[in-house]
């Protein structure tokens, strides 16, 4: 029988991510996929005395991973377990600040973007002359991130020179970020899902009240086609980040397009109602047609 695992976060609770598993499972199930969805808190990898990988899961034809655990899921794909997505996908999309360095060295155009210093020390203050640097660069208002997050959190606006002193505190001991403010996109965005490299379906996000327009923070989505070169950088975004599957999030500049953010296991219950595409059935398509041909 063909089988395949689910592996999702130990202990979220978001409706968003369980509603991923679920639909993901329909459409294997659909396709004659036995398929479970488990929480990443089995152990299910690990190193043994003698540095072999045991891997809990091998009974599976492949793992669906709807996790950003980086460790297990490099354990798995060095047991020679299929991840999707595979483990350097997973890792070059979780850091914000390692995805702007990697799309930027290949010529994909990102937002000017500052990373943040690294700093262990909680009671020493950020410098004035840094303070000083970041808005010489990238004027005001600047967007503040820390480099992991989602849904639109961790993610801030300085609209003056205080407010960057004040998140610039609060940021300091977390891997973070500081990039340039487009202003054409306030509140506005374009998430452009691609799949096994090819444009699957795109949609508009908007937020009335919020410089973010995450559904999840109350934006709202309405199906939109992006012009082929927004189609052609998204597609080349896949491939430089070798992704199966992912979410890229897109700015409208005054001029261009930049790419804002990108995410491996973007949630796609909203694009589903925005454009009333399938987009479980072409991902489980890609996939099992990647595992049994």
């Amino acid at each position: 029988m063909k089988q395949a695992v689910i592996l999702i976060n130990a202990y979220s609770r978001l409706e968003h991510s369980l509603n991923q598993s679920r639909r993901l499972k329909e459409e294997f199930e659909a396709r004659g996929v036995h398929t479970d969805i488990l929480r990443n808190d089995g152990f299910f990898a690990t190193i043994g005395d003698d540095g072999s990988i045991c891997n809990r899961l091998r009974q599976y034809d492949f793992c669906v991973y709807l996790d950003k655990d980086k460790y297990v899921s490099q354990l798995l794909e060095r047991s020679g377990m299929r991840l999707f997505n595979r483990h350097d996908a997973i890792v070059g999309c979780d850091d914000k600040m390692t995805t702007a360095i990697l799309l930027s060295a290949r010529g994909i155009p990102v937002p000017k973007t500052l990373p943040g210093l690294l700093c262990y020390d909680a009671q020493e203050k950020v410098a004035e002359r840094t303070l000083r640097t970041i808005e010489s660069e990238l004027g005001f208002p600047v967007i503040v991130k820390h480099s992991y997050g989602s849904l639109g959190n961790g993610v801030f606006k300085a609209d003056d020179f205080e407010q960057l002193r004040a998140i610039a505190e609060d940021v300091k001991c977390s891997p973070h970020l500081f990039q340039r403010f487009v202003r054409e996109s306030a509140g506005r965005d374009m998430r452009v899902i691609v799949i096994g490299g090819k444009y699957a379906a795109a949609m508009e996000r908007r937020s009335a009240g919020d410089f973010r327009s995450n559904l999840e923070l109350g934006g709202t989505g309405r199906a939109i086609e992006p012009s082929a070169d927004v189609v052609a950088m998204c597609e080349r975004v896949a491939a430089l980040l070798q992704l199966d599957y992912c979410g890229i999030d897109v700015l409208f500049g005054k001029e261009s397009f930049y790419v804002c953010e990108v995410n491996s296991n973007a949630f796609f219950g909203g694009m589903e109602r925005a454009t009333d595409k399938n987009i479980a059935a072409l991902y489980a398509e890609h996939m099992l047609g990647c595992i049994y041909g």
